[in-house]
């Protein structure tokens, strides 16, 4: 029996083979292999594409939250308000500063921050707020920038899963003081290994970003004017990165071609596909339904040939390593949601007629 994986990086690899393979080669006869031409031509064209001033190539999409952070002063004795329901990456970024992660509930409709409950969370140790744009779905991240601008408090864009998602007309990484994007394998841009990049239009904010990501160097490499760390986007992820940028577009539109597919086609209302904020443009990293009896609908799924995922089993507050995180609301959408969300096959070159196939075998589960 085939199989219809949830996620196939290797698929958009193949089909790009001979351009990834051509990038890497210039890379190597380059003899120059880290941050050099390809890391700032990347820097300069994901720029361009986003619409902002200045982006800096780091290590992983974690990395460019932690540096994110550090940049804006945040460390010990301060607090920052974040979801629950999110990569534990995001949180991990917070702890690797010293700060402490504060968790805020969801909005039930579009799983992203809800904008009443960062307010519940905030005192007189926070500093600012990491708003995740999940799934590829834009947070509600214009009422939560007011809430900031209010309290005084710096807005961190985790967007590792939207790259090209527009909040109204603005591309989402570019409202907040620092976007923080994911070049992970399965990522709408992916390379072939980790890779991450901070943008933001604050010269400031960027100066101590270059600085932070190679041992606090100036320009002239012979001072570390300030302690920094080793996080840099090597040359070859760069190289493979322009190649997948220049079909980012298509792709994106591809995903959501296969999720308006899924859309036209489930009938099962025992399943509830995702919804789309208004006035925004979903990227579909990832197709996420929801299912009262997720048990037995994974077991039909698996008896049928067809991936899932869960993205995420368990909120982060919940897990052993953040247990005893401070929260002083319940977070009781996000415990909810986590009971019942499941991640269908969504991906660039995945046939349409297997989306179809997917959906009539969805269709095809009773709870019987």
């Amino acid at each position: 029996m085939n199989v219809i994986p949830q996620a196939n990086p290797y698929l958009e690899n193949q089909k790009l083979e001979e351009k990834i393979v051509s990038a890497v080669s210039r890379v190597v006869k380059s003899g120059t292999y880290i941050l050099g031409e390809e890391v700032h031509a990347f820097e300069q064209e994901f720029a361009s594409y986003l619409n902002v001033s200045h982006a800096i190539g780091v290590g992983s999409g974690t990395d460019a939250i932690f540096l994110s952070l550090v940049a804006c002063g945040i460390g010990p004795g301060h607090e920052v308000i974040l979801p629950s329901h999110t990569a534990v990456a995001t949180a991990t970024a917070v702890v690797m500063t010293g700060a402490t992660p504060i968790f805020a509930d969801i909005e039930k409709d579009f799983f992203t921050l809800d904008p009443s409950s960062v307010e519940l969370q905030i005192s007189s140790r926070t500093k600012a707020v990491i708003v995740v744009h999940l799934y590829g779905q834009p947070a509600e991240v214009e009422d939560i920038l007011q809430i900031c601008n209010r309290h005084g408090l710096y807005l961190i864009e985790d967007c590792a899963q939207a790259v090209g998602a527009r909040f109204n007309d603005r591309k989402v990484g570019t409202i907040g003081d620092a976007g923080c994007f994911s070049f992970y394998p399965t990522k709408n841009l992916g390379t072939i290994g980790d890779g991450g990049c901070v943008v933001s239009n604050n010269p400031d904010l960027t100066e101590r970003l270059r600085k932070l990501r190679q041992y606090g160097w100036a320009s002239n490499h012979a001072d570390s004017t300030i302690h920094g760390y080793n996080s840099r986007l090597d040359e070859v992820h760069a190289a493979i990165l322009r190649v997948k940028l220049e079909h980012l577009d298509d792709f994106n539109n591809w995903r959501g071609l296969l999720a308006k597919i899924y859309s036209d086609n489930f009938t099962n209302s025992l399943v509830s596909e995702p919804k789309v904020r208004p006035n925004c443009y979903h990227t579909f990293h990832l197709y996420v339904v929801r299912c009262r009896d997720r048990c037995l609908l994974q077991q039909h799924l698996s008896s049928h040939g067809v991936g899932y995922g869960f993205h995420y089993l368990t909120p982060v507050h919940q897990q052993t390593a953040f247990k005893n995180s401070i929260t002083t609301t319940e977070l009781k959408v996000t415990e909810e949601i986590s009971k019942d969300i499941l991640s269908l096959p969504i991906y660039p070159y995945l046939p349409p007629a297997d989306v179809k196939h997917v959906a009539k075998v969805v269709n095809d589960f009773n709870d019987a």
